[in-house]
């Protein structure tokens, strides 16, 4: 039948444009990796209304409209070994068991493919815990530190709501698997947290630096403070990317948006630095909520994250 083709062929297509969608395809589970995506559609521990379990689809759909190059960082990610692994499967109501799915799988990826670098998709940050808990493991006797970019602390008691996605953080430390002076935050915002948080984290040595500091100080002086906590004595470093981070005017589609927060381009640059820096060895993104997004605003720019972190991948010393 004349015209008629498969739905992606259908499509406009330029045989000089490589689209993200077209290059990062599914893993045959045999080519070795340099870094490997990971759905994890998960919101129910969420403290308020999220759809962020539809995260990962919403970022992948985000896909097509990005290339691979960039002239800004002057990288073309096309040949880069970077596939999807897929989404981890959730059980449909035990929130502990998807916890340990998480930490199951993330595991036995770092097994079968030993120096991937996983680009975690939320998903809640309550995925964060399992996930750094997986991470850790791969350094048997070593220690990890985090960079955690949030207008959260994310430490709140286990009391009144249990493990949420308001704890992975306390959690993490608690569990001894990160301990806090190898923690740096991010981006933590005024009116966002309550004092006992903010004390607690202090307490446990973690050091914080506020969207004031950014705004102030530049990411640049900001982020290498904070690489020399979190790589002080560690063997690698995790980036745990709330998006929330972000100013509302920028990223609409969080459950817990607010003014104030850090601009695109400070987070572009500090996630292309991280990228760049062989340490660095493990990333997630959370915290968005498809469902009360503008126009996919806010998961478009999660792939804008997670591409200007592979450009800096792309530029590691061999």
């Amino acid at each position: 039948m004349p015209y008629l083709k498969t739905t992606d062929q259908a499509a406009f297509r330029d045989h000089l444009e490589t689209k993200v969608a077209h290059w990062i395809r599914q893993w045959d589970e045999h080519e070795q990796l340099v870094a490997g995506v990971i759905g994890v559609p998960l919101s129910k521990p969420s403290i308020s209304l999220s759809g962020a379990s539809t995260t990962p689809a919403a970022v992948r759909a985000a896909f097509k409209s990005f290339t691979t190059y960039s002239m800004e960082y002057g990288v073309d990610l096309q040949h880069m070994a970077v596939r999807d692994l897929g989404d981890i499967q959730m059980h449909v109501t035990d929130i502990g068991e998807c916890h340990r799915r998480i930490e199951a799988c993330l595991a036995d990826v770092y097994v079968r493919q030993p120096s991937v670098v996983p680009i975690v998709i939320g998903g809640d940050h309550s995925i964060s815990y399992p996930s750094v808990k997986a991470f850790a493991g791969r350094y048997p006797g070593k220690k990890v530190g985090i960079i955690h970019f949030d207008a959260h602390h994310d430490v709140r008691n286990f009391e009144d709501g249990g493990v949420t996605n308001g704890t992975p953080f306390r959690s993490i430390m608690e569990s001894g698997t990160v301990e806090g002076r190898h923690i740096a935050q991010i981006g933590i915002r005024g009116f966002m947290n309550a004092k006992p948080y903010h004390d607690y984290v202090k307490s446990r040595g973690v050091h914080v630096f506020t969207s004031r500091d950014v705004r102030i100080c530049g990411i640049s002086a900001i982020l290498d403070q904070a690489l020399a906590i979190a790589g002080d004595g560690t063997e690698a470093i995790y980036v745990s990317f709330d998006v929330d981070v972000v100013d509302q005017a920028f990223a609409p589609g969080c459950p817990a948006i607010g003014t104030g927060g850090m601009n695109p381009w400070d987070a572009l640059d500090a996630l292309y630095h991280l990228g760049s820096l062989t340490k660095v060895m493990g990333l997630d993104f959370v915290c968005i909520d498809p469902t009360v997004d503008v126009r996919n605003v806010t998961s478009r720019l999660a792939a804008q994250f997670m591409l200007s972190f592979l450009a800096g991948m792309a530029n590691r010393p061999v």
